[in-house]
């Protein structure tokens, strides 16, 4: 399983108990109405799979983990600080009306003279616009999402048809 596949849900905060109890931050709203018994830890870049045993929802960011296998609190200790994953295939639909611009992540960007530019890697929200990020000839580029830059979303398809102002790809490129 590669980072790609998968959504983050939060991460490890630290031990709780000596039995191998963890208590976890969560960043992903909604995450107690998806039913899943095995999450990936990333370790040195790597995701690893995980059984979970069970899982208490506290209040709305925090929960505590049981996992198959830490049962103590040294095995617990090594987990600490470890960023969570889902498999994309478990990540609920969202509604046209839920769907905003961060939504564009993992999206295919098309300009419209240059042809694909890659899968949207992030997307930043800075106090004067949104800027999407893809990997274009080995090059990272950013664009702004706006109503001028956006022609189209296929939301099923997965494409942003986007027309980017001429000269843009060659600052990145040159």
């Amino acid at each position: 399983m590669i980072i790609e596949d998968c959504f983050r849900i939060g991460s490890i905060l630290k031990p709780k108990g000596l039995k191998g109890e963890l208590h976890i931050y969560v960043d992903f709203d909604g995450l107690e109405n998806i039913t899943f018994n095995t999450i990936f830890l990333d370790i040195s870049g790597k995701l690893v799979p995980y059984f979970v045993e069970s899982v208490k929802y506290l209040q709305k960011n925090a929960a505590y983990l049981f996992l198959e296998d830490v049962d103590t609190i040294e095995k617990a200790s090594v987990l600490a600080k470890k960023d969570i994953y889902l498999p994309n295939k478990l990540k609920p639909k969202k509604k046209k009306s839920d769907f905003t611009l961060f939504d564009l992540v993992g999206f295919t960007a098309v300009d419209e003279n240059e042809g694909e530019l890659g899968v949207i890697t992030e997307v930043h929200d800075y106090p004067q616009q949104i800027l999407a990020a893809v990997t274009y000839k080995n090059c990272e580029v950013l664009f702004p999402l706006n109503e001028e830059i956006i022609k189209s979303i296929d939301v099923v398809k997965e494409i942003v048809l986007v027309d980017l102002p001429e000269g843009l790809l060659d600052i990145y490129l040159d």
